[in-house]
């Protein structure tokens, strides 16, 4: 079968509906299949309707899923400046580098974030006192994600 023939026939396929398309000319076959990616079809998301006891005022749902909102920290957030593991020590074992009440200066060592196999260490932005930590020991962090609060 000629090229430009060919060619011919998988623009067809290209820009048709048909998924796939077979000639048979003389002696030869072409069979010509057109493979996409489905598209990825939105999940339902289910959620549980609240169960209300007969007798409860109709309030109690929405006093319920006011706790659930996260409290956002007082104070200065040092976020994550990259993605990997969190250590609170330079190595197992080794006292942390801050602990929660501790005061700390611009430019003191917090943590180590580990990426590709290399030691980042992150240091303090803000001078103050850390107020809490947001991440345990050995946990996956994403980029901007707060690690510690400052106050």
């Amino acid at each position: 079968m000629d090229l430009r023939k060919l060619k011919t026939l998988i623009d067809l396929v290209a820009e048709s509906g048909i998924a796939e398309l077979e000639i048979t000319e003389g002696e030869g076959k072409v069979r010509i299949v057109k493979f996409s990616q489905p598209a990825a079809t939105p999940q339902p998301i289910y959620a549980q309707a609240p169960v209300v006891a007969a007798g409860a005022p109709a309030a109690a749902p929405a006093e319920a899923a006011a706790p659930a909102a996260p409290a956002v920290p007082q104070g200065h957030l040092v976020k994550a400046p990259m993605v990997g593991t969190f250590y609170r020590a330079p190595n197992p074992g080794a006292q942390p580098f801050v602990e929660v009440g501790q005061t700390v200066k611009e430019g003191d060592a917090l943590c180590i974030i580990e990426a590709m196999k290399l030691l980042n260490e992150i240091e303090a932005d803000k001078s103050g006192v850390i107020k809490e930590i947001l991440i345990e020991n050995g946990e996956p962090v994403e980029y901007g994600q707060p690690l510690f609060v400052i106050g």
